[in-house]
């Protein structure tokens, strides 16, 4: 399985060679692109946007749209320029040419998982989630737990929240029957400073960003006003949340309570 902080960091690689043109549209070179799907010989790479563009003309979608190709000079050791060829490639573009990619590489698996995500609308369908794999599932909903837990550092400031991490741990407590965020890791064998959220599975992320919006608007509709107040709302929301997945079934419940175990396990195994 890959690992949420993985995709984090392959993403970040994606976004720090993104331009935006003259028109406020995001577009990415080929051959800035190339080098971080670790292809070294731009004849290869090529081979993959010609199988990505077949992909793209096969879905009925303009190709010169999403694969306009433009010249550059590019200079060589004798400080002489020559004329390059390569392409002002679309997110979606992006995305064909990971799903045409070494699937042997895995900054490909990475890269599918990414674009796989971002190149569907902010908010998806039903029916589009049903349809994610796991590790986008998890991609989705660890994206939405961050801007959620955002949102709500936000509104928890504003309620007289200062210690951050008493506030959160009294919403883990509530949801995980009395446990910190330091025994969550702990318990999923996770090392000194790892992210637990990077370390769940889509169900898991699912609760606790019902855990966090649900928090937030509880705070804001009772105008909450102390910390101790606002402590005490996260508790009892991460309470009731838990008693949701408990009454949502008994397999459910264990699968949610085990994922983190499971995540460890395949981890051991790579």
């Amino acid at each position: 399985m890959i690992l949420l902080k993985e995709i984090d960091k392959t993403s970040k690689s994606f976004e720090d060679i993104k331009h935006i043109d003259e028109n406020g549209v995001e577009f990415w070179y080929a051959r800035e692109l190339m080098k971080i799907l670790e292809y070294n010989k731009w004849e290869n790479f090529e081979k993959v946007i010609n199988k990505a563009k077949d992909a793209c003309e096969n879905s009925g979608i303009s190709v010169f749209e999403h694969f306009p190709d433009v010249r550059k000079l590019s200079k060589r050791a004798n400080n002489a320029e020559i004329e390059i060829k390569d392409y002002k490639l679309t997110r979606y573009a992006c995305y064909l040419i990971a799903q045409n990619g070494d699937s042997r590489k895995k900054v490909i698996a990475l890269a599918q998982t990414y674009f796989a995500v971002q190149t569907r609308k902010q908010e998806i369908t039903e029916k589009e989630y049903t349809m994610l794999t796991e590790d986008e599932k998890r991609f989705y909903q660890r994206d939405l737990t961050r801007k959620g837990n955002y949102s709500l550092n936000q509104t928890a400031k504003k309620a007289g929240v200062k210690n951050f991490d008493k506030f959160h741990n009294a919403g883990y407590k509530g949801l995980y029957n009395g446990e910190t965020a330091d025994d969550i890791a702990k318990r999923k064998g996770l090392r000194y400073r790892e992210d637990i959220l990077d370390n769940m599975g889509s169900e898991e992320l699912a609760a606790n960003l019902f855990r966090i919006t649900q928090t937030e608007s509880r705070l804001k509709r009772d105008k909450i006003d102390t910390e101790k107040k606002a402590c005490d709302t996260h508790n009892k929301i991460g309470k009731i949340v838990r008693k949701a997945i408990k009454q949502a079934g008994r397999n459910y419940a264990r699968r949610f309570a085990y994922s983190s175990k499971k995540l460890k396990t395949i981890r051991e195994r790579k």
